[in-house]
């Protein structure tokens, strides 16, 4: 994706918005003929210095937005129905064929459908974009847990006189050796490994009720599910640093 945008803007001779880069990277995968199937959730952000981020997200994967011990904004997932999120997708052309020779027609969406938002970002916010295997799992107050553990214990969030401030040491924390190596030697880095980690472990947990868990049970009561989902999981953890001149 990243290549892809460089390219596109290159050629395009402007920035381009999230759902812009969605369509340039859905483009090629469509003409790419070693793909033969398949669909995928999609969430893509576009920061600028000035602290402007857009974020297009298409389905159920998503992004919360941290600010000093607080969830300042989560994403709220796109569906079709229950358990049905929308997806980027390509649909064989046999497969296409035999549905509609039956009436019916594959769920299929499209860049242009994803939801575009935008927010203002600013020095010490923790922005956690990540896949469906962690809100299944995990609901974003304990996320926030999560981040302010290390947060705070790294001192990158700071408790005082004047309530939670970010610490003056916060870009140097997020530069290549900044924490220990026996962490994961950036703070953007361990905290996306703690997010997976911990919502690897709960998707694993029969005995802990998750974000699913507690849909299913409000829909389909009789259905008696309990514990974690087990689904894919992916992190990306961006932490704001403003550059002091």
């Amino acid at each position: 994706m990243t290549a892809i945008a460089r390219d596109a803007e290159l050629s395009a001779g402007k920035r381009l918005g999230p759902r812009d880069l969605l369509q340039k990277g859905f483009d090629a995968v469509v003409k790419d003929t070693a793909i033969a199937g398949g669909g995928s959730t999609a969430c893509v952000a576009v920061g600028e210095d000035d602290g402007h981020v857009e974020v297009a997200n298409l389905g159920d994967s998503g992004f919360v937005q941290l600010r000093l011990n607080a969830v300042h904004y989560y994403s709220n997932p796109q569906t079709h129905a229950f358990n049905t999120p929308y997806q980027l997708s390509i649909v064989p052309p046999k497969v296409l064929a035999r549905s509609r020779l039956f009436g019916g027609e594959p769920l299929r969406d499209f860049p242009r459908d994803a939801s575009v938002t935008s927010h203002q970002v600013r020095d010490g916010d923790v922005l956690v974009f990540a896949t469906d295997g962690v809100w299944d799992n995990l609901s974003s107050v304990e996320l926030l847990r999560i981040v302010s553990r290390y947060m705070t214990g790294f001192q990158a969030w700071q408790s005082g006189d004047k309530g939670m401030t970010v610490s003056d040491g916060l870009n140097n924390l997020t530069q290549e050796g900044g924490v220990p190596k026996q962490y994961e030697n950036t703070l953007q880095t361990l905290l996306a490994t703690a997010i997976t980690g911990e919502a690897k472990a709960a998707s694993q947990n029969s005995r802990r009720d998750g974000p699913f868990a507690k849909e299913v049970q409000k829909f389909y009561p009789h259905e008696d599910f309990h514990g974690g989902k087990v689904d894919d999981i992916c992190v990306v953890v961006a932490i704001v640093v403003k550059i002091k001149s």
